[in-house]
């Protein structure tokens, strides 16, 4: 059974809100950023919550995956095919 939610750094996030996970560390070269090295998962409204490690950001797309073959019974492909 999957769950509507998944735990990113210390918050659980609905997986509905989730719009893109970054493949790559963030690294904008700012003295003072306090996300370089973390992975972005981008929320809608503007958010963002960020993903610790590799295997963090990992387990978000899991949780993502699982989710959408929930939605559609599991048979993947082009959702706009006949």
């Amino acid at each position: 059974m999957s769950s509507a939610f998944c735990k990113i750094d210390d918050k659980f996030v609905p997986l509905y809100r989730i719009l893109w996970i970054s493949e790559v560390p963030h690294f904008c070269g700012e003295e003072d950023c306090i996300c370089e090295g973390m992975y972005e998962v981008r929320l809608e409204q503007d958010e963002s919550v960020w993903a610790q490690s590799p295997a963090e950001r990992d387990l978000v797309v899991t949780a993502m995956e699982q989710w959408c073959k929930g939605q559609d019974g599991g048979l993947g492909g082009d959702p706009d095919e006949p």
